[in-house]
């Protein structure tokens, strides 16, 4: 044998004359296994107890022709190569032996021996290519299945509401209501004031429902422009204003089977109101300059950091949009940061930044510092922070509380948190103060942002000595 190595191939001689089947033996047994059979039906016997290569046959035989013993072999033996012995010059007939037997190869006689041996490797080469493309096809095919079925099981997995911070305390309520139409097409209204996720809300409710496996859009409507803003909603034609050098779809037809998030949808104008009120009483859109309408069927989810029934009272919100987005109004509570969620919160903040830099956590001097920090605003301040800090930070080292705001190490050396309610009103007060003074870069602008005249914002800072 070889030692060990691969098992030779097999290859099945088929010849009613005894001297033929001895000379190709002859030939064959010393790189192949071989197997004789002296007619049609002793080579079906054996094709039926054997695993084959290669069958080599002669053409002409008594009782059973070798094409019709081929052309049996192929419900016994469909991947085994089938040649042919013969000196038949029919073309016809030939031709017929082809397509009914599944013949891969003549071989003339009288055969040459290098010839032959060189026709039962390729053939056996070819049978080893099939194999392989069959094993590699099933090998896809159980690949393609599993990742179809991750995917079912990923899309009818549980919402992972109870994963978000706050599902256990100030979001219980907002996430109970969003969980009663994640499988609806309800257009949904969030209102909370700014930094208390609306946009991860609305996510989360696409994520979560029969829509997730649509596209999810989201845009500012107070950041555009009206005119930038409609062309970036409903689409425009080529040339319906300056710069419009090609047709473009809009941000309705390009989440068509999702869902959309209009935000700050309170800073829409009028007439941009009025289009998108025919999109939620139609389903249809049309594009800026053009005269036709296309439908689209898309879940709208709007956001606002403003009492938008108010804004109806004033004149300056339609009603009847009010009304259609009004549909299913969920609040978000700020969500404030406790001194006891604070590393926990801050350790999750750091996870979802980590992969641009590689820091090493907190030291515990800097965990006290954020912790001894109040903290009046909500979540988003402490997530600023650490992104401040993150980028503050060398590789390999953690966080350190040099690395912190001045406004938190200050917090960190007095050691005080207000005890009392008027402390921590007052505590508010100089933080937004110090924001706004520090963000608009006027005391004018900044009292305007506050909601005070200049002449109170100056009488406040008095009292404080700043």
């Amino acid at each position: 044998m070889n030692g060990g190595g691969p098992e030779p191939a097999t290859v099945l001689i088929v010849d009613d004359e005894p001297r033929v089947l001895d000379a190709l033996e002859a030939v064959l047994a010393a790189e192949f296994r071989v197997l004789r059979a002296p007619s049609g039906p002793a080579a079906l016997d054996l094709l039926r107890a054997e695993d084959v290569t290669v069958i080599l046959t002669d053409y002409k035989m008594p009782g059973m022709t070798g094409v019709e013993m081929l052309r049996e072999s192929l419900t016994i033996a469909p991947e085994a190569i089938r040649l042919v012995l013969t000196a038949y010059t029919d073309v016809d007939s030939l031709m017929e032996a082809v397509n009914t037997g599944h013949i891969y190869h003549f071989v003339a006689k009288p055969w040459d021996s290098h010839e032959l041996l060189v026709v039962i490797r390729r053939a056996i080469d070819r049978h080893a290519l099939a194999q392989e493309n069959a094993r590699l096809r099933e090998e896809l095919e159980v690949a393609y299945n599993a990742v179809r079925r991750q995917v079912a099981e990923i899309r009818a997995r549980p919402t992972a509401f109870d994963t978000v911070i706050g599902a256990t305390t100030g979001l219980r309520e907002s996430l109970g209501l969003a969980r009663k139409i994640l499988d609806t097409a309800t257009t949904v209204l969030l209102c909370g004031e700014t930094g208390t996720g609306k946009e991860l809300f609305a996510r989360l409710i696409h994520d979560s429902g029969e829509r997730r496996g649509r596209k999810f859009v989201a845009q500012n409507c107070g950041a555009l422009s009206e005119t930038l803003l409609e062309s970036e909603l409903f689409g425009h034609a080529r040339g319906a204003f300056t710069g419009a050098i090609a047709e473009r779809r809009g941000l309705f037809e390009e989440a068509h089977g999702g869902t959309i998030l209009l935000d700050e949808i309170g800073e829409t104008t009028p007439a941009t109101q009025l289009r998108l009120l025919r999109v939620l009483q139609e389903g249809e859109v049309r594009r800026v300059g053009e005269s036709t309408t296309r439908k689209v069927d898309v879940r709208v989810i709007a956001a606002t950091n403003v009492d938008l029934e108010s804004r109806v009272h004033e004149g300056a919100f339609r009603r009847d949009l009010y009304y259609r987005l009004n549909v299913f109004p969920i609040t978000l509570p700020p969500l404030r940061a406790r001194p006891q969620d604070v590393p926990s919160l801050a350790e999750h903040f750091l996870r979802t930044r980590r992969g641009r830099r590689a820091v090493a956590g907190f030291t515990p001097e800097a965990v006290r510092a954020l912790q001894a920090y109040p903290f009046p605003g909500n979540v988003r301040e402490l997530e600023n922070e650490i992104e401040r800090a993150l980028a503050l930070a060398e590789d390999g080292h953690p966080i350190g509380v040099e690395h912190l705001s001045e406004r938190v190490r200050d917090a960190a050396r007095t050691g005080v948190s207000p005890s009392t309610l008027n402390e921590a009103i007052e505590e508010l007060k100089r933080r937004m103060i110090q924001d706004a003074l520090r963000e608009c870069g006027s005391k004018t602008r900044a009292a305007e942002r506050l909601g005070l005249t200049r002449q109170s914002l100056q009488q406040m800072l008095r009292r404080r000595g700043e």
